[in-house]
C-alpha cells in the first residue's frame, strides 16, 4: 500500500504565522505538524510515501524529512501547482500509486488512540473499495457527514448539511483501492473549481463499496487548521504526553516499533542531536535493545 500526505494548501486561515512557512511545518507542541500524519501512515504499515506540497514550500519539507531513510521508509515529493482540491492528489500521484491501494491523509489532521494501529490495519485489510474514518462531533453541520448502518457501511454522504442525518463527521483520512485514480479523472470540478473528495467518495458509495471506520470517544481527532484548533492541539498533545509518559506521533519511535529500522541504527543516526525529543528517542532505542 502507498501513502500520500497532502500538504499543498496555502494555510490562509493561519496567516500571518503560516506566510513564511507551510502550516504543516508549524510546531504542534514538541514536533512539526507533518510528524503527525507521517506517523499515522507509518503506524498503518506504509513505507512508501509521497508528500504533495506547493511550489514554495517543497524545499522546506525536503530539508525537514529528506528521503525518509532515517525512519526506514521512502519519501518522494510532488507539487500541486494550483489548488484543485483533495481528489486532485490522485491525479498528481497516479504514477506513484501505480495501481496499488493507497491511503491519503491531510497534513493538518492529527489522530491518536490506544488502538489506533489496529483500526488502521483494519482499514488497510479492505483490499476492495474505500474506507473513510469518521468521528462523532457535536456540530456536524460544519463537516462532511456520513450516515451509517449497523455494520459500518455508509448509506449517504452530505457536505455541511443544515439538517445532518448523523453526527459522524468524515475526517481527513481515506483508504482506497487501485481504482481511485480512474475515479478521480472522472470527476468534474465543483462550483468552487475543485475536485471534491466527497464527490470521489460518492462514486464508491454508488458502487456499494464505501465503508467507515468509526473512532469513538477513546480516540482523538484534531484538524489543526485554525488558530484555536492549533492552540487546542498543542495543549491536547502536551496533556496526553504528560499523562501517558509517551510521545504522540514520534516517527523515530514508530519506525523502531514497526521494525522499519534497527534501534542501534537509529541511535547512531541521532548521536549528535541534543534535545529532550532525541533523549526520548535514545531511551526508547535502549529499551528495545534491552539496555
Amino acid at each position: 500500500m502507498k501513502g500520500i500526505i497532502l500538504a499543498a494548501g496555502k494555510g490562509t486561515r493561519l496567516h500571518p504565522i503560516s506566510q513564511p512557512i507551510s502550516k504543516i511545518l508549524l510546531p504542534v507542541y514538541n514536533k512539526p505538524m507533518i510528524y503527525y500524519p507521517l506517523s499515522t501512515l507509518m503506524l498503518a504499515g506504509v513505507r512508501d510515501i509521497m508528500i504533495i506540497t506547493n511550489q514554495n514550500d517543497q524545499e522546506n519539507f525536503k530539508r525537514t524529512l529528506k528521503d525518509g531513510s532515517r525512519f526506514g521508509i521512502r519519501i518522494s515529493y510532488a507539487i500541486q501547482k494550483m489548488q484543485k482540491g483533495i481528489a486532485d492528489a490522485f491525479i498528481i500521484a497516479e504514477d506513484f500509486i501505480a495501481g496499488d491501494n493507497v491511503v491519503l491523509i491531510l497534513g493538518d489532521n492529527i489522530y491518536h488512540g490506544e488502538d489506533m494501529k489496529e483500526l488502521l490495519k483494519q482499514a488497510a485489510r479492505n483490499e476492495k473499495g474505500a474506507t473513510v474514518f469518521v468521528y462523532e462531533v457535536g456540530d456536524p453541520e460544519r463537516f462532511g457527514v456520513a450516515e451509517l448502518d449497523g455494520n459500518g457501511n455508509v448509506l449517504s454522504l452530505e457536505e455541511k448539511p443544515s439538517a445532518p442525518r448523523s453526527n459522524h463527521a468524515v475526517t481527513g483520512l481515506y483508504f482506497y483501492d487501485g481504482s481511485v485514480c480512474g475515479f478521480a479523472k472522472d470527476l468534474k470540478p465543483s462550483p468552487r473549481g475543485e475536485l471534491e473528495i466527497t464527490d470521489l467518495n460518492e462514486l464508491y458509495l454508488k458502487n456499494g463499496a464505501l465503508k467507515a471506520c468509526i473512532m469513538d470517544s477513546g480516540y482523538v481527532w484534531m484538524d489543526a487548521g485554525t488558530f484555536d484548533s492549533l492552540y487546542d492541539a498543542h495543549n491536547t498533545i502536551r496533556n496526553i504526553e504528560k499523562r501517558e509518559e509517551k510521545m504522540v506521533a514520534c516517527p523515530e519511535e514508530t519506525a523502531m516499533e514497526q521494525g522499519f529500522i534497527d534501534p542501534s541504527v537509529m541511535k547512531e543516526s541521532i548521536k549528535d542531536e541534543k534535545s529532550e525529543y532525541y533523549d526520548y528517542v535514545r531511551k526508547k532505542a535502549d529499551n528495545l535493545l534491552g539496555l
